[in-house]
């Protein structure tokens, strides 16, 4: 049987995809969950403190479910090819509406930023794992900054969501540019010694210092 607090939970979830932050209340938490709003207060709080624990709550629960696929990644596109699934299935089960009112109402909230900011980090250090694997023989690899590239694919993913609200065709050229990206980035696997080195000093010249 589902205990109360995860009623609430996934309330919490529900009533921001179908009300928006603006309609977010222990009332309208509790009468998505059918339970007295008085348990909102019992079990978290506040509504802002059940609203942090259902953002970190809920995206802890789509990554066990995806975890499987990111350890089978292998490359940049490979990545890419995950992240097109993830999109598709957020998407469809409403969850990109859901990230999108987080994000709204984080701007002018500190505690739903602190608790949202909470939720994306489990996505980053997902990514820093899936990166560290993939750019190891690569080199890259000696260079990339993998928690600051791990922010960027995550930010990266999270504008194409948003994006795709008012422009699916758009959205869809900017994943297209993100694989051929990936196909370049897949050409150093197959690079000579001389090449690769080569690179290297390039890349070294490149840096920040």
């Amino acid at each position: 049987m589902t205990s109360t607090k995860d009623r609430l939970l996934d309330a919490a979830i529900e009533t921001l995809r179908t009300h928006g932050i603006a309609g977010v209340s222990a009332r309208t938490i509790a009468a998505t969950a059918e339970v007295n709003q008085a348990l909102v207060f019992y079990h978290f709080g506040s509504v802002d403190q059940l609203l942090a624990a259902a953002c970190t709550t809920a995206t802890a629960r789509r990554i066990e479910v995806v975890r499987d696929r990111f350890a089978e990644v292998g490359s940049l596109r490979e990545l890419l090819a995950v992240g097109r699934e993830l999109h598709a299935a957020e998407r469809q089960v409403g969850n990109v509406t859901v990230l999108a009112q987080l994000l709204a109402g984080a701007q002018g909230d500190p505690k739903l930023a602190s608790a949202t900011a909470a939720a994306l980090d489990l996505w980053t250090r997902e990514l820093e794992t899936v990166l560290r694997r993939v750019l190891d023989r690569t080199p890259l690899a000696e260079f990339a900054e993998i928690p600051g590239l791990a922010k960027a694919v995550a930010a990266a993913f999270i504008g194409i969501e948003l994006y795709e609200g008012a422009d699916p065709r758009g959205a869809g050229d900017a994943l297209d540019a993100l694989d051929q990206l990936g196909a370049v980035l897949e050409v150093f696997d197959d690079l000579g010694p001389l090449a690769t080195r080569a690179l290297r000093a390039k890349v070294r010249r490149t840096a920040p210092k």
